[in-house]
């Protein structure tokens, strides 16, 4: 104000009447003739990236893994400093929320397989431990249901359907997509689930024996064991599926929902989304990691 009345009145006596220091003015006016210092200008072009990468994730990635990817660009930042440039430009990640509707009902056999993992669904290499889970998604057409395969090591989903019921065909299709994937297994993967019907059914009993999978029961009802409330890996799923994507969106139809969850899964999840665990890179990411060590130590043919 005191510079767009300059003309009319004199520096000091506005200066008296608005109580602002005659000294802090002349300061303030060097710096605009002088521009933005250094330091100024760099924050300014890095919020530029910050917020490029913040809407390139959908407007999901917080400090951390903003971080990674001005790393991945040659950028030296602290997170300390990516943090307060998302603060000023008034952009946030998504923070997960409780949100845990019961989808476990335990069948007729609450008991029918051991405890093969103990809480311990990391076990230092690809196909050892599956773990897989269900949740219910609201759609226009009714309730929908999607179940999960994935690898305990590399947080990738190797699995997925979405149906319109919740009977064992559901966990049976997910996990024959799983072994498809995978093709030739290792040894015995475990298969972990919590004690919900349809992971004591007699039906993926037989096509768990069939595909070479031990089966593994958690106890229903410990937020410990791979369940919707909580999965016991560094960063729940169902927590980043449901913040991120799904509470974010209407589906006004099964085949929508279906679409959007494969979508998501897919093309964000295992192929971009940076997991803290691994990391923060994306589980496909990882995979070639693991897949060219492997390469690389193996003994070359005589």
């Amino acid at each position: 104000m005191i510079d767009a009345e300059k003309a009319n009145y004199t520096i000091t006596r506005m200066c008296r009447l608005l109580e602002v220091d005659r000294r802090r003015y002349y300061e303030w006016r060097r710096r605009q003739a002088a521009g933005p210092t250094a330091r100024e200008q760099r924050l300014a072009e890095l919020t530029v990236r910050i917020k490029a990468h913040h809407k390139a994730s959908d407007g999901t990635y917080g400090a951390p893994r903003i971080l990674h990817d001005l790393r991945e660009e040659g950028e030296t930042v602290s997170v300390k400093t990516v943090a307060k440039c998302m603060r000023q430009a008034e952009i946030a990640g998504i923070s997960p929320r409780t949100w845990h509707p019961p989808t476990t009902t335990v069948g007729p056999n609450p008991d029918p397989a051991p405890d093969r993992v103990q809480r311990v669904f990391d076990q230092g290499l690809p196909n050892i431990v599956w773990h897989s889970d269900i949740t219910y998604l609201a759609t226009g057409e009714g309730w929908a249901y999607l179940c999960t395969i994935r690898d305990g090591h590399t947080r990738r989903v190797l699995g997925r359907t979405v149906a319109d019921h919740l009977r064992a065909d559901l966990v049976e299709d997910a996990l024959r997509q799983a072994v498809a994937l995978r093709g030739h297994l290792p040894g015995n993967v475990i298969f972990h689930a919590d004690r919900g019907c349809q992971y004591t059914s007699e039906q993926i009993a037989k096509a768990a024996g069939e595909l070479g999978l031990l089966r593994s029961m958690g106890r229903t009802g410990v937020c410990w064991d791979c369940e919707h409330r909580d999965c016991a890996t560094a960063e729940s799923f169902w927590s980043t599926f449901k913040n991120e994507y799904y509470h974010r969106h209407v589906f006004p139809t099964i085949a929508a929902a279906r679409q959007g969850a494969y979508t998501w899964i897919d093309s964000w999840y295992n192929a971009r989304r940076r997991h803290s665990a691994i990391g923060y890179i994306s589980p496909l990411q990882y995979e070639h990691h693991l897949a060219r060590q492997a390469n690389q130590t193996a003994p070359k043919a005589a």
